[in-house]
């Protein structure tokens, strides 16, 4: 980190995904530092043109969001959905309660099954034990997820569940959510 520029320990998020060219003899620190100088442009760029009144104190938090965007999108049109819902969540308190995080922490731990267990072991970046955002970005994300976290949809959604084929169902109360666990979550399982 310290040969890029960065005093930041944690490198995650902090290189942004894209194709770049290079010829044979480049050092792999010049493609790092391309990459490192291309997340900083593209979110600070993202930043000064983000939505008033958003939740974050720093373009960091907002690249944490968009880092948890972009592991829970399965499909792209839901991005901004997606991030509406965090976004009210932060905003009355609510944990993010979001799986991808869970499986960020658990690390090697993580076989492919979330259980129980998992949600209820805290970690730092267990957002079903601990309010607000976790401590560091958990993937690389796209411009189109940094984007989504600047420019959240507005919804009156609080929850959203996946239908096992990328897409998802968003709901604004609790009962509702829980009808759509039960029908597109528990009887598949059966």
């Amino acid at each position: 980190m310290q040969l890029v520029g960065n005093s930041e320990s944690h490198p995650e998020g902090l290189f942004f995904p894209d194709t770049y060219y290079f010829d044979r003899n480049t050092q792999d620190i010049t493609v790092l530092k391309r990459a490192y100088e291309s997340m900083h442009e593209k979110l600070e760029k993202a930043w000064l043109g983000r939505d008033d009144h958003l939740p974050y104190k720093s373009p960091y938090e907002a690249l944490i969001m968009a880092s948890i965007i972009e592991k829970e999108t399965g499909k792209a049109s839901e991005r901004k959905m997606i991030a509406g819902v965090f976004i009210n969540r932060l905003r009355i308190g609510m944990r993010l309660q979001t799986d991808p995080t869970v499986i960020y922490g658990l690390g090697d731990q993580y076989d492919g099954n979330i259980r129980r267990k998992n949600l209820e072991s805290d970690t730092p970046y267990n957002t079903y034990t601990r309010a607000g955002l976790p401590p560091t970005p958990i993937a690389m994300p796209g411009l189109a997820s940094i984007e989504a976290a600047m420019h959240p949809a507005e919804t009156k959604a609080l929850y959203f569940v996946g239908k096992g084929d990328g897409s998802h169902v968003f709901s604004s109360t609790l009962a509702e959510h829980n009808r759509a666990v039960i029908k597109y979550q528990l009887k598949s399982k059966k």
